[in-house]
């Protein structure tokens, strides 16, 4: 467990790239929610620590309210790690190596946070990959940012708080596994871990060799499920240019 001094630096820190990214962001109301979603907060629940109406919320996150000040933001920041302190203080802690530490660039080939989000639709059009299991029929799930993983060394070298690390800012990102043989190590990887992806993208697979276990656990877990075999520099490249 976090000490009181390290876990309050943590939060302060947090806080600071939190209040930050929403009020630089071009769409402050989408990067709220972003950051909602992180700390898994209804809008509802963070209404009712800020003693307002949740059409408030709605209304800051869908830009219908005009945007809000730095009072305002560092209020609503505020009362996200507040929620999250008192459920434990589970999202602070996982964002303690993003904040503290790096990552080895023979696991993690490439971390990519987006300024404004990306559809699983766009995703799959951009590096040409097949969905295998989709959360929603429209496949209009929002994810802020991508990582690019060896699959065989982040199974076998990372610890599990080294594993938080690729999440980095949001975990409604796009995880992509390369190296894969039939996809089912990843998922296994996944299914046991508390924090999920917003899609899992399997590296160099075809479509018909993915494992169905694999495609059971993205069922199970309710994760979409997607393969390509784009180049890895050039689904890199791509990724980086949207």
């Amino acid at each position: 467990m976090l000490g009181d001094n390290k876990e309050n630096d943590i939060r302060n820190r947090l806080a600071e790239k939190m209040a930050g990214e929403i009020t630089l962001s071009e769409k402050p109301g989408e990067v709220m929610k972003k950051w909602r979603i992180n700390f898994d907060v209804a809008q509802s629940d963070l209404s009712t620590h800020l003693e307002v109406s949740p059409s408030v919320i709605s209304d800051y996150e869908s830009g219908r309210r005009k945007s809000p000040g730095t009072v305002i933001v560092s209020k609503i920041v505020n009362a996200l790690l507040d929620i999250d302190q008192q459920r434990g203080s589970k999202q602070i802690h996982a964002y303690e190596s993003m904040i503290i530490g790096s990552y080895d660039a023979n696991v993690i080939y490439d971390i990519h946070e987006y300024s404004t989000p990306i559809t699983i639709n766009e995703l799959s059009n951009l590096i040409e990959a097949r969905i295998i299991h989709s959360q929603d029929p429209d496949n209009n799930k929002q994810l802020y940012g991508y990582t690019v993983v060896d699959s065989l060394k982040v199974i076998l070298e990372l610890t599990y708080q080294e594993f938080q690390k690729l999440y980095g800012w949001s975990t409604e990102r796009a995880m992509i596994f390369t190296k894969v043989s039939t996809g089912r190590s990843p998922l296994v990887a996944i299914r046991v871990t508390n924090l999920k992806p917003g899609t899992i993208v399997l590296h160099g697979l075809e479509e018909d060799r993915v494992d169905p276990i694999a495609r059971q656990i993205a069922q199970v877990e309710n994760i979409s499920l997607m393969s390509t075999v784009m180049p890895i520099d050039t689904m890199i490249k791509t990724l980086k240019s949207r």
